[in-house]
């Protein structure tokens, strides 16, 4: 190490590569960066791929539209590989049964029927099941009094009670109303109950030290939080209530749209069968649109 000459010792650079010294007469460089999109550094992400994203509305109808030929496409070709209307009609033919029921008033007699047993029905197991379903979800006490009787009761097939309904209630339209009911206030319950406990605890526990008693949080804080997820639980639940009104138009019923279905069975009329499932299938969409509308209307905060 060289000795200057006035015997000090230079200092010593830290670095391996003295910095570059900077002109400031240089221009200035610009750097740009690549922002990244989807979760992933520095690739995009399509909106058809992506996991979790939000599909754009064109999409969506496409891709729904898309999805309905396809079933027809397989329909129309199932249709002519059998050659036999007497097992599978073809669409035209089972959309020329439907126009008949509709111009003979039979279809809408029928659709008035069986809505009016659905509503009654559903509604008297989805006041139940959100009742039972707070209480079971919110307070311990219920739920170590009813979990344990639900979980025997529930796996009792609704169906097998279908003679005692008919000794107990006659062959009115009670049997097949509270048919309806058994078949579906069970899941209802358990599944309004997962609503509630899902209610985050820092709510609850901020709520008491606010001075809240049980009352309010239950009107303020769960209610509110469950509407989302109790709009939810009635949509699903509402394609159990619809199987249960097939066995209750059994019982002695004179009309409705399954007793129309038993009726076609009959003659061998699988054309009307054929128009009759796909009335099902149009009511259980178009009620499935509007739950989610409602959910959307009420609850704008929790949009899915």
């Amino acid at each position: 190490m060289a000795v200057t000459d006035r015997g000090a010792v230079p200092p010593v650079s830290t670095h391996d590569d003295p910095e570059p010294a900077v002109d400031p007469s240089a221009p200035a460089v610009a750097v740009t960066t690549v922002p990244t999109t989807g979760g992933t550094r520095g690739r995009r992400q399509r909106p058809l791929w992506r996991i979790r994203g939000e599909l754009p509305g064109r999409w969506r109808i496409g891709l729904g539209l898309a999805g309905v030929v396809v079933i027809l496409a397989a329909w129309f070709v199932a249709a002519g590989v059998m050659a036999n209307e007497s097992l599978l009609p073809t669409p035209g033919a089972t959309i020329g049964a439907l126009a008949e029921m509709w111009s003979g008033g039979t279809l809408v007699t029928d659709f008035w029927a069986s809505l009016e047993r659905i509503l009654i029905g559903y509604a008297i197991s989805v006041l139940i099941g959100v009742v039972v379903g707070i209480a079971v979800g919110s307070f311990a006490t219920f739920e170590a009094l009813l979990e344990p009787p639900m979980g025997f009761l529930r796996y009792i097939p609704a169906t097998a009670l279908t003679p005692l309904f008919l000794l107990w209630l006659g062959i009115g339209e009670s049997p097949k109303i509270w048919l309806i009911v058994v078949g579906t206030v069970f899941f209802n319950i358990l599944m309004v109950a997962d609503v509630a406990r899902a209610i985050p605890k820092e709510l609850l526990n901020a709520s008491y030290t606010l001075g809240a008693g049980r009352r309010t949080i239950l009107r303020r804080v769960i209610l509110p939080h469950s509407v989302p997820g109790i709009v939810d639980v009635a949509r699903i639940n509402l394609a159990a209530a619809w199987l249960m009104l097939v066995v209750a138009e059994l019982l002695a019923a004179q009309e409705g749209l399954a007793y129309q279905i038993v009726r076609a069975q009959r003659f061998r009329a699988v054309d009307t069968m054929f128009a009759l499932l796909i009335v099902f299938g149009a009511i259980g969409l178009l009620s499935d649109v509007f739950l989610r509308w409602l959910r959307n209307r009420i609850a704008p905060w929790d949009r899915a």
